[in-house]
This record gives C-alpha cells, sequence and structure tokens, in this order.
C-alpha cells in the first residue's frame, strides 16, 4: 500500500482532487500522539529490560513495531488523500480495529493478573486501547460523511477555488497538519529564490481568504450586526471593537493558546535538567545498583521519570514542541493581523 502511495508525489499540488478529508486535523494529531506514545512505551520496555539480568525482547520489540506501523499509516493516509481515493482507508480502518482489540485483550489480561493502575505499562496500554477507538471512530466520520462504502451514491467534494486557480501558490491552509507546523511546502519557493530572484509572478496570487475584500467584507457584516443589536438602544452606539473580536476573533483565541502552550512547555526544561542533574548524583552515590525480579518487571511512573536518559528524549520532544506552538503563534498573529488591516 504505501508502494503504491508513492504515485501520490506525481500529483500536483494544484490537481483538482487534492482535497481533506472529513477529521484531517483529528487524524494528525491523534497519530502524533500514538507516536509518543509508543515511544514511551518503548522506554519503558527498555528501562524495564536493563535492570534484569536476562534479555526480553517482548517488553519493547512489539512497541517498535507498532511505532513503525503507526509512521506507515499516516504516510499512507496523506498519500490517499492527495490522490482522493477514499475507498483504500478500508485497510485502515481493519488495522485500527485489530489495534483495538489486540490491545484491549492486553488490558483485560492486565486486570486479570492484577497489575494495579499505577503501574506505567497499564496507563500506557488504557492510553493506546482510547487512541486506537477514537482512530476507528475518525474513519468511520470518513464513511458516513464522504459516503464511499456501503452507500450508493458517494459524495462528490468540490475543491476549494484556490485549488483550481493556478496563479494561487499560498497553500498554508491547504496543506496537512505536518507541512503547516514545518511549512514544508514552502521549499520549493525558497528553491527557486535561492537560484534566481522571485518577482510577484512566482509569489503568486493571494488565496480568497486573505484578500482584503473578503476580509472588509466579513467585517463589515460583524459591524451590521453590532448595529442591530444596539438599534433599539438610543444611548449606545455599535462598538468597531467587538465587530473585529467577532470577525477575527477565533485566530486571535488560537494564538493565544499556542503561546500559552509553548510557555507552559518552557517549564519542561529547568525540570528536566533538575531531574538529570539528580538522577547522576544519585548514580554516582549508589554502586550497587539493585536487579528487579523478572516475574515482577513492571515500572511506576515515578521510576520511569527518574532514568536520566528518559528526561533527555522528554527535554528534546518538549523544546522541539515549544518551537513548534511558538512559531504557530507568531504566524497565526501575523496573519490575522494583515487580515485585520486590510479589513479597516
Amino acid at each position: 500500500f504505501p508502494g503504491w502511495g508513492s504515485q501520490s508525489s506525481k500529483v500536483q499540488i494544484h490537481h483538482n482532487t487534492w482535497l481533506h478529508f472529513p477529521g484531517h486535523n483529528l487524524r494528525w494529531i491523534l497519530t502524533f500522539t500514538l507516536l509518543f506514545v509508543h515511544v514511551c512505551e518503548i522506554a519503558e520496555g527498555i528501562v524495564s529490560d536493563t535492570q534484569m539480568k536476562s534479555r526480553h525482547l517482548h517488553l519493547f520489540l512489539p512497541a517498535i513495531m507498532g511505532f513503525v506501523a503507526a509512521t506507515v499509516s499516516i504516510v499512507y493516509y496523506h498519500n490517499i488523500e492527495t490522490s482522493n481515493f477514499p475507498k483504500l482507508l478500508l485497510a485502515l480502518f481493519l488495522y485500527w480495529i485489530m489495534a483495538f482489540v489486540t490491545k484491549t485483550i492486553k488490558l483485560v489480561r492486565y486486570c486479570q493478573d492484577g497489575v494495579p493502575f499505577s503501574q506505567l505499562r497499564f496507563c500506557i496500554t488504557g492510553i493506546m486501547v482510547i487512541l486506537y477507538g477514537l482512530l476507528m471512530a475518525v474513519e468511520i466520520n470518513v464513511i458516513r460523511v464522504r459516503r464511499y462504502v456501503f452507500f450508493m451514491n458517494p459524495q462528490k467534494v468540490k475543491p476549494p477555488e484556490d485549488l483550481q486557480d493556478l496563479g494561487v501558490r499560498f497553500l498554508q491552509p491547504f496543506v496537512n497538519l505536518l507541512s503547516k507546523a514545518t511549512y514544508w511546502w514552502m521549499n520549493t519557493l525558497i528553491i527557486s529564490a535561492h537560484k534566481k530572484p522571485v518577482d510577484l509572478k512566482a509569489i503568486g496570487k493571494l488565496p480568497i481568504a486573505m484578500r482584503a475584500l473578503t476580509n472588509y467584507v466579513c467585517l463589515k457584516e460583524a459591524y451590521e450586526e453590532q448595529k442591530k443589536k444596539v438599534a433599539d438602544q438610543p444611548n449606545r452606539s455599535p462598538s468597531i471593537w467587538l465587530a473585529m473580536y467577532s470577525a477575527f476573533g477565533r485566530p486571535i483565541l488560537l494564538s493565544s493558546t499556542f503561546r500559552y502552550l509553548a510557555d507552559l512547555l518552557g517549564f519542561a526544561g529547568p525540570l528536566c535538567i533538575s531531574g538529570i542533574v539528580q538522577g547522576f548524583q544519585n548514580t554516582t552515590n549508589n554502586t550497587n545498583i539493585t536487579e528487579k525480579d523478572p516475574s515482577n518487571s513492571y515500572l511506576s511512573s515515578e521510576e520511569f521519570l527518574r532514568n536520566v536518559y528518559v528526561l533527555a528524549v522528554l527535554l528534546f520532544l518538549a523544546l522541539i514542541l515549544q518551537r513548534t506552538f511558538l512559531q504557530a503563534s507568531y504566524y497565526v498573529t501575523t496573519e490575522t493581523g494583515i487580515n485585520l488591516r486590510g479589513a479597516l
């Protein structure tokens, strides 16, 4: 299936079938979360394995295979989406069902064996059951909305006007979530600008949503709503501030949310570094390392987070995520400011 999907590289970005399926952003967020949980599962298995006398590959090898499968699934989904061939999503749907069933069986077995909820492996398995269930729900929603199976008349979706216009080269609203976060779609423009000076033709036209006329109409409608609300109150006049908030408040709130998340992730650096320093101090002071009983190889969250290598990986991931949220906040703020100035 991924081999078949490689043909999507031949599909031009302005192809009239290049559309997002329902739940596009949610699917990417769930898959990124699933990948992170798989990383935690791999780390938990390796840490547990290092504390035993013999090797136990079953503690981390299935998690590595699950990580690879989750990576392949999102690549496969991207290729299907760019080719607009939703019938092949049935393969993903079957995979989510099998993964959900097997993880549920594993969780039930943990309950039967009396594994407490405080053990990290139990929590990871429970989170995976929830994630696989949500991914199943996303697939069911695609079937319901696009009506591509079990329905006589599949839904025909018209692509946005911007994608049908070859003059529009600003593709931030139309690319997938990963490309939005990394601005990967701009590589072509950057490479061409490195070879020769960029002119207005290479930059292309603005998309409809960013044009001054579009934003003017949006602000004017919001202002007209304000006039209707205060029509019965002679002592009040319509507020341009409330109209601006009504028209452009949602991206402003989104930008603020991204900034708050970035600021919260800023605490991860000092906490992880403090844990790493404390972990090295404990290792230096305690020369005797106790090995765990193979019959009880479970780790608690506290024991897991005392490992300096785990903290180093968490620090790396937290810094990347922090910069991503910060950059997203800057971008949304700048774009909203441009649209607002154009509207005014």
